[in-house]
């Protein structure tokens, strides 16, 4: 992944009753959405093929420490969500 990506992810979130996280990496005005455990990007805006193919490899190879850490995210934003 290109170091001038910014990363970030939310709570554990569920839908359906079952949970995941939502990841969202930006550079400038591109974004790309991705879910964990899935480890897809659903939104892409702006990025290439092959930075949405790093993206998910990314997420395949951090998917525990991702999930660890949004585990760890509390908060009325987290009550609020979907």
């Amino acid at each position: 992944m290109k170091s001038t990506v910014r990363l970030t992810h939310s709570s554990v979130l569920f839908k359906d009753g079952k949970p995941f996280v939502s990841v969202l990496f930006e550079d400038g005005n591109k974004s790309a959405e991705g879910r964990i455990p899935d480890c897809t990007i659903t939104i892409n805006n702006g990025f290439l093929e092959n930075e949405k193919a790093e993206f998910e490899e990314y997420m395949r190879e951090n998917k525990t420490d991702i999930i660890e850490a949004a585990k760890k995210i509390t908060g009325i934003m987290h009550w609020m969500s979907d």
